[in-house]
């Protein structure tokens, strides 16, 4: 038998899941300017200026949240609610007496930025556009993404051109940027050493010849694969551990150039902000999301009504602003439905890490939080990014770092070099982390030690040996 399936919803609904997705991952600043580019160009949209609930759209007199839809729906859950209140606390102008001048936080410095002030003086005016687009386009680790022939091509550059960009990227600070993995890093860093130096010679031939076998540390086939001793393959390895950095990036964000507490981004205007309930701390969490704009959005029903009167030109034009502004509604209080579920969710499960800090943040994945909403991973990658949650404590963190399993670990290792009567190895890291049922990896807590600014400990106690007033 031959079935015939209507088409007809199909457009209209890909275009309500497409603009559903893209007003998902908008902060509500952005979010504000999408609105107000809507209303001014489709007069079927109105925004109502009386002080409504986004939710329920019921008149709200007086300042605060909507009376109704801000009740307890459950004893042990947080009361998650949209505010009529606007983004970012309203659009009052800031007062400079509004935040200590202590707490405003400062702009990191951009990697970028950084490598091209200390290669001003050297590169040649014609190189500074492809210097400025090779630490552009560098991945989180600092290596190329491109090979050096695309990239001569993308940038009409000569390939001797861009080799000797590289070089000098390489050699800046921090070195090893700008090369095509960690080998190529460990041997631009290795460079920079006394090439005399009868170990480090050593070094560069393991790192040429023997590099998979270092990673695995089968340091008894290296002296085999190059005839040398054992115990100058160890000093060898030794010497590249306590000296070279694999991911030079990295590198660079655990320096202490730019502080690992917080995020790079300066948040002052939150999207969403969790209070106590009559600031009792043992009360469900209040979760406000902030509207984007103050007032009710709708299709304005004068316009529906006059569109009918119309002639067929006109009125074909008005049914197109008219299902736009449908659209367009309908795709807002979707994504605002989808923040709400998205968020009891995820405060009810990671209550203690609200109050109580990173130690007491559970391991949660997108994937998990999407099956349990029963929308798709991606949904929940575009709610989560480009926001950010205010905590009762009064710390404006992103969203995302409900996610970031390493934020427990990180915090214990914190811990550990804060009270060690002798800096600790990362070994030693790693048999304590054991001990309190925490499995990670040597070079996993190197990575995190890097991450919060934490030297090694041969440099740890190096400073802890110094005299104070050398210290400061």
């Amino acid at each position: 038998m031959l079935q015939v399936q209507d088409q007809s919803i199909r457009p209209l609904t890909t275009a309500h899941l497409a603009q559903t997705m893209t007003l998902l991952a908008l902060s509500n600043l952005e979010l504000r300017d999408k609105v107000m580019g809507e209303l001014a160009s489709n007069p079927a949209l109105e925004l109502l200026e009386d002080r409504v609930c986004p939710s329920c759209h019921r008149h709200l007199p007086q300042p605060g949240p909507c009376p109704a839809c801000s009740r307890p729906m459950a004893e042990d859950g947080p009361i998650v609610f949209l505010s009529p209140r606007e983004a970012a606390f309203g659009r009052r102008e800031a007062q400079p007496g509004d935040q200590p001048a202590e707490r405003e936080p400062a702009a990191p410095e951009d990697l970028a930025i950084h490598v091209l002030q200390q290669l001003a003086a050297e590169l040649d005016p014609a190189d500074r556009h492809l210097a400025a687009y090779v630490l552009s386009s560098l991945d989180e680790d600092g290596f190329l993404q491109d090979p050096p022939a695309i990239l001569a091509r993308t940038t009409h550059s000569s390939l001797t051109q861009v080799e000797r960009v590289l070089t000098m990227i390489a050699r800046a600070d921090p070195p090893g940027l700008a090369t095509t993995g960690p080998r190529q890093a460990l041997l631009a860093q290795l460079s920079l050493h006394d090439p005399s130096s009868s170990l480090g010679q050593l070094a560069r031939r393991i790192l040429e010849e023997a590099f998979s076998e270092l990673g695995r540390h089968e340091f008894e086939r290296i002296a085999e694969m190059l005839s040398v001793s054992l115990t100058r393959v160890r000093q060898a390895a030794t010497f590249i551990q306590d000296n070279l950095n694999p991911y030079p990036a990295r590198a660079y964000w655990g320096s202490g150039r730019q502080p690992q507490g917080t995020d790079p981004n300066v948040y002052h205007n939150p999207d969403i902000q969790i209070s106590h309930r009559n600031d009792d701390t043992e009360a469900p969490l209040m979760v406000e999301i902030f509207a984007p704009i103050a007032g009710w959005l709708r299709v304005n029903p004068m316009f529906r009504q006059a569109a009918p009167e119309g002639g067929e030109e006109v009125s074909e034009e008005w049914a197109r602003h008219l299902e736009r502004a449908a659209l367009f509604v309908k795709c807002l209080q979707q994504r605002n439905n989808t923040m709400r579920r998205m968020l009891e969710i995820l405060v009810r499960q990671q209550r203690g890490f609200i109050l109580n800090g990173d130690r007491f943040l559970e391991p949660m994945t997108r994937a998990r939080l999407a099956t349990e909403i029963g929308v798709h991973e991606s949904t929940i990658s575009r709610a989560v990014s480009h926001k950010s949650i205010a905590l009762p404590d009064g710390r404006i963190i992103p969203l995302n770092r409900f996610f970031d399993r390493s934020l427990s670990v990180r915090d214990r290792i914190k811990e550990m070099v804060e009270g060690e009567a002798r800096p600790f190895t990362d070994d030693e890291i790693v048999d304590r982390l054991r001990k309190q049922g925490v499995q990670v990896a040597r070079r996993t807590v190197a990575k995190y030690r890097a991450i919060e600014g934490i030297l090694p400990a041969r440099l740890r106690h190096h400073k802890k040996d110094q005299p104070a007033a050398l210290r400061v």
